[in-house]
């Protein structure tokens, strides 16, 4: 039974969630359980520390650990899923987006614009799917952020409509309540 595969190692990461370490570890737990035949196919994780509002860095900084500890969480699930891998979806999203600009405290603020990152077995890959609006001073959000081109809700229905085989009326009713103007983004599923 999945109970008997929980233990605190599994459930609490060594050195919390807003470390590379701690992101790996949690992603080698979740694709551990996932993993099993009578596991979970779905799994919500949440990574902590991305408030970068001083000293984000650069290649080596802050934000690039967290982008290493990311990227590690992604490998662990690979390794761990086996051949699940194939049939797998990751979305790493945000709440919100960060500035264009790096503020005084050499971090960014809370911004509009955000990313959505798609990766697994499952995903139609390398490619990134955007409408750039630019980073010149006339095409940010309100003349600081970079400006949303896209619903996150239009991924996210795409992707459960596809991998999972839920309806369009489902899911802008039922799953993202009146959202019916957003149209599930296609062609995302292998």
């Amino acid at each position: 039974a999945m109970s008997d595969q929980l233990d605190d190692s599994t459930i609490k990461p060594r050195g919390g969630l807003a470390n590379a370490a701690g992101m790996r570890q949690s992603a080698q737990g979740a694709a551990k359980l996932m993993a099993a035949d009578d596991g979970p196919r779905i799994a919500a994780l949440a990574f902590d520390g991305w408030d970068t509002h001083v000293n984000e860095g650069g290649a080596t900084g802050r934000l690039a650990n967290l982008l290493g500890g990311l990227d590690g969480a992604f490998e662990e699930f690979e390794k761990g899923l086996g051949e699940r891998w194939k049939d797998t979806a990751i979305v790493a999203i945000t709440e919100f987006g960060r500035t264009a600009r790096v503020n005084g405290t050499v971090g960014t603020d809370h911004g509009t614009g955000t990313v959505v990152l798609l990766a697994g077995g499952a995903i139609k890959g390398g490619r990134v799917i955007a409408d750039w609006p630019g980073l010149k001073p006339a095409q940010l959000y309100q003349g600081r952020d970079l400006a949303p081109t896209s619903d996150v809700r239009a991924v996210l229905k795409g992707l459960l409509a596809e991998q999972f085989g839920l309806s369009v009326a489902v899911l802008g009713d039922k799953v993202f309540p009146d959202s019916g103007g957003v149209k599930p983004m296609r062609d995302l599923i292998v």
